[in-house]
């Protein structure tokens, strides 16, 4: 039977994870360069006191000129679990309002470049990743070529902003999940070949050659295996991914990359300290990096108070099933009434802010982007419950003083400059060595060739 997704619920992200963080490594200091770098960073916004009918004017100005790129939009995989029709790419209809994404909302939205997720789970059991993970590009592709006027194919910063200029909404496609390669880098080739230009190293399972951040760590981050791994992603010019991942394998593929890498959708854990999100160690290392952090809406990674909370109904959901043994009925009515009575903290769109506003204070405006994660959540943040929100954010950072150039580096510029970046150096390494045939039982086991 197929695992469904591990969803970003309240329980999952701010229990399940909550009760990893003191197992984790502690946040570390903000280093001079981080400092410097902000400090460098232009002030002075005449519209932070403005209405916000004035602030979202602006704002959509801004994103008539700049594209808005969201690093993570899990709609491939709500049509694979579609309760009705699943798999059904023309009954799930973007022209009516459905889910989270539809095209009415994503152009009120002013998306302009989209990544969409192509995820598949790590629990698999009824077959191999692959079968699952050609499917899934397959629904995403389908997707964009049913909707030309809107959506059209994107596999570099060039297309994107050529999609832009022709007011369509440049679709990239992003592998969420590292086991899809199945230890393979010729399966990694392939990937790319197909459209893919980001991997997650991993979700949230601990791979044979990559800790993940919501699973016991085994390696202490990357095996050799996984160093090369990058190495052949910054060869190919995809992405290297970091969200989900352990703090070790952030750090080692940090040491291992020759292009910049991102974090399609994560926040900074010194502001909601659980094992998904950033440590203010690894934001410190972006600027010398060149990556993105791109910040999501996950509740249960923006806000402590929901972090909280779910520990805290994880901790009454125990004491009850206890003190009611083998009464599943007085269990629920017992629980439903703490809750009503302790209702989830809501996480707000100036959380979001607080997250995006501290890691451009550690890593610089240079390195923020946005993550939505969008259909693949089952709560939303206050303020952000669609695509049809970013405008919103910016108008809150427009408040807090972000200046035009730095609104317009989060929107999209940033994941531009990497996806060029990326680029030029998959141009460099292609002529200096060939596809690499290293296998894991060669990196990792010893095995003599």
């Amino acid at each position: 039977m197929l695992i469904s997704r591990p969803r970003a619920s309240l329980f999952w992200c701010a229990g399940a994870l909550a009760a990893m963080v003191s197992a984790a490594p502690p946040v570390a200091a903000q280093t001079t360069r981080a400092a410097s770098a902000t400090a460098a960073a232009p002030r002075g916004q005449p519209l932070r006191n403005a209405s916000l009918e004035r602030r979202l004017a602006h704002v959509r100005r801004l994103l008539r000129a700049t594209p808005l790129i969201d690093g993570h939009n899990d709609l491939p995989w709500a049509m694979r679990e579609d309760k009705e029709k699943p798999l059904d790419v023309v009954d799930y209809n973007l022209r009516r309002t459905r889910g989270m994404t539809d095209i009415a909302r994503l152009r009120k939205g002013m998306v302009g470049g989209q990544f969409w997720s192509v995820y598949i789970p790590g629990e698999i059991r009824d077959s191999g990743y692959a079968r699952v993970q050609l499917e899934q590009l397959d629904i995403a592709r389908r997707v964009i070529e049913r909707y030309p006027d809107v959506l059209t194919p994107a596999y570099t910063a060039a297309d994107v902003r050529k999609a832009f200029t022709q007011g369509r909404i440049g679709s990239l496609l992003g592998m969420e999940g590292g086991h899809a390669i199945e230890n393979s880098l010729g399966a990694l080739r392939s990937y790319y070949a197909l459209g893919a230009r980001y991997m997650t190293l991993t979700h949230n399972v601990t791979l044979d050659w990559a800790d993940a951040a919501a699973d016991k760590p085994v390696h202490g981050g990357l095996t050799a295996f996984g160093k090369e791994v990058v190495r052949e992603m910054n060869r190919l010019g995809m992405l290297v991914d970091l969200s989900h991942v352990s703090p070790g394998t952030m750090s080692d593929a940090l040491d291992v990359s020759e292009a910049p890498v991102i974090f399609s959708h994560s926040n900074a854990r010194a502001l909601t300290d659980v094992p998904r999100n950033v440590p203010d160690s690894i934001l410190a290392r972006m600027p010398k990096n060149g990556g993105v952090v791109m910040v999501t809406f996950v509740p249960g990674f923006v806000s402590q108070r929901a972090v909280d909370w779910g520990t805290q109904a994880m901790a009454v959901r125990d004491s009850v099933a206890r003190l009611l043994p083998g009464d599943n009925d007085a269990q629920f009515r017992a629980l439903a009434a703490w809750r009503e009575a302790n209702p989830t903290p809501a996480a707000t769109i100036s959380d979001v802010a607080d997250h995006l506003d501290h890691i451009k204070k550690v890593a610089g405006s240079a390195h923020v982007g946005i993550g939505g994660d969008f259909d693949g959540i089952t709560e939303t943040v206050q303020g952000l419950e669609d695509v049809s929100k970013y405008p919103d954010l910016l108008a809150e950072l427009v408040k807090r003083g972000w200046t035009d150039a730095e609104l317009r580096a989060l929107a999209g510029e940033n994941i531009l400059r990497v996806l060029t970046r990326a680029e030029a150096v998959s141009a460099r390494l292609r002529k200096e060595r060939p596809a690499s045939t290293k296998t894991i039982q060669q990196l990792d086991r010893k095995v003599v060739p």
